[in-house]
């Protein structure tokens, strides 16, 4: 999964299509994200000492992660990405569109000793 919390992706299908959000969390083993401002439903709450007016909450559900696109932060368009070997040895998401880095995958790896003989 090259989606990772704080990446601002865009909505491809459903009910919320072409809207851009702010990712606020992810759940890898359902496969779902929720996005900020997308997918929002009203929760009806009684009235109680935590919330004396009652009535309706607005809140975010989650949506499929295949339902959505990471939006490149330099070419500003939606885009695909690929992971790519760094220098020191570490991975870094690369837009497919104009090439450029997003950000890192994981930590550069270390280098293995040779083994004793």
């Amino acid at each position: 999964m090259h989606i990772k919390i704080g990446d601002t992706v865009e909505v491809i299908t459903g009910d919320d299509r072409g809207q851009r959000g702010r990712v606020l969390s992810i759940d890898r083993g359902e496969g779902k994200i929720i996005v900020e401002a997308v997918n929002r439903v009203y929760k009806h709450v009684r009235r109680s000492q935590r919330n004396p007016q009652g009535g309706r909450l607005s809140k975010e559900m989650p949506i499929q992660i295949s339902n959505v696109l990471l939006v490149c932060p330099s070419c500003n368009a939606r885009t695909r990405t690929h992971s790519q070997l760094t220098a020191d040895g570490g991975k870094e998401r690369v837009c497919k569109k104009c090439g450029r880095g997003i950000g890192s995958l994981g930590p550069p790896r270390r280098k293995m000793k040779p083994a004793k003989t």
